[in-house]
């Protein structure tokens, strides 16, 4: 039976949507999974009550702001029941330009979501960035909560993230 992934995203300058295209084209290329994607400017967030496999891209906007279709959705995300669900989260960030705030709308979402009763999967390793500071960043501050890509400085190693990272996921949504 094909697994059935939802993918919600908001995405002001389309780095964001890109990744979510190639994440999903990942898994149901390799994995026997749907991913439906979800672009959260035109499509409600509380449909993601209606999948217990649950993917959020989030972009970190200026001084670690949240993107504004993020922003717009915020307080809906309250009404969601978490629990059962199991949540990963990507986040796309600027290491260069704010290196004070990478990642930190990532840590917000994941906080929230957490919070409300996620199960949480997809940290990733903090290895091979340069940054001065994150919200993103586990209490420990040896993993990000979800997957960092920066499309501004390291393009190049976005797809071979995006692929060890669907490895990963798909390997803790299954347990």
């Amino acid at each position: 039976m094909t697994t059935e992934i939802a993918l919600f995203y908001g995405s002001s300058t389309c780095y964001t949507e890109i990744a979510s295209e190639k994440i999903q084209t990942e898994l149901q290329d390799k994995f026997d999974v749907s991913i439906k994607l979800f672009n959260i400017a035109e499509e409600d967030i509380l449909q993601a009550q209606d999948f217990e496999y649950l993917l959020f891209g989030i972009p970190t906007w200026d001084y670690g702001e949240l993107q504004e279709d993020w922003e717009d959705c915020w307080d809906n995300i309250d009404d969601i029941d978490f629990s059962g669900k199991k949540v990963a989260i990507f986040g796309l960030g600027d290491q260069v330009g704010y290196p004070e705030w990478f990642l930190d709308a990532m840590g917000y979402l994941h906080d929230k979501v957490a919070a409300l009763g996620a199960q949480m999967c997809g940290y990733w390793p903090n290895q091979g960035y340069s940054f001065d500071g994150s919200t993103a960043l586990t209490e420990d501050e040896t993993l990000f909560k979800g997957l960092a890509l920066d499309e501004e400085n390291e393009f190049e190693q976005t797809e071979a993230r995006i692929s060890q990272w669907c490895q990963q996921i798909m390997a803790e949504f299954q347990t």
